[in-house]
């Protein structure tokens, strides 16, 4: 049987579509109670920065990361999946995490992968293979905070700045191709002109 042969039932059809009611908890706002800022973000993704066309000096890659980190975070499942890892975290460091003790998770046993599946998962629906490449670049070197976190939360926020990286450096190279484009354009239409 193939699943295009099943017949769906939509049982939930006469839920909302859209997000309902008040926000009263923001990500940026949970990651800051837990002690990371946007600030240390930014730093450790910059700890790694490679100039490319478009984010040609750091002050250009620090203005796209925020803009990169501001829009991922909009979206309520990436938050969603940040969250788990805080909760995680937090439930690891009371030794209430199901089949692992509280010795287990203070260790990060590698053969522990949870959290290297959520890492990789969050870098790649913020930004695709390029988002999981990013990922593994911040999580071999572990840069500036993500030296300092727990066993989940080094991996989630790895996840976040890798996705938001990988984003940051095609945006900018994709507007600086764009820049070209309508330069080039503008030489045509001028030497047209004359």
């Amino acid at each position: 049987m193939k699943l295009s042969d099943i017949d769906s039932q939509d049982l939930k059809k006469d839920q909302p579509k859209e997000l309902d009611g008040e926000i009263t908890s923001d990500i940026i706002d949970i990651l800051e109670e837990e002690g990371i800022t946007v600030d240390m973000l930014v730093d450790t993704a910059l700890e790694l920065y490679a100039p490319h066309p478009g984010l040609e000096t750091r002050e250009i890659a620090e203005e796209r990361f925020r803009r990169e980190l501001d829009i991922a975070v909009s979206d309520a499942n990436l938050c969603l999946l940040i969250y788990s890892g805080i909760l995680l975290e937090r439930d690891g460091a009371k030794g209430k995490l199901p089949n692992i003790s509280k010795s287990s998770y203070e260790k990060d046993l590698t053969f522990i992968i949870a959290d290297e599946v959520m890492g990789m998962s969050i870098a790649k629906y913020i930004s695709g293979d390029k988002g999981m490449f990013e990922f593994v670049r911040f999580d071999k070197k572990k840069p500036g905070i993500l030296s300092q976190l727990g066993p989940f939360m080094d991996d989630i926020i790895g996840g976040l700045i890798g996705g938001v990286s990988a984003n940051m450096y095609t945006r900018g190279m994709a507007d600086a191709a764009e820049a070209e484009k309508e330069r080039k354009a503008k030489e045509v239409s001028d030497v047209m002109a004359a």
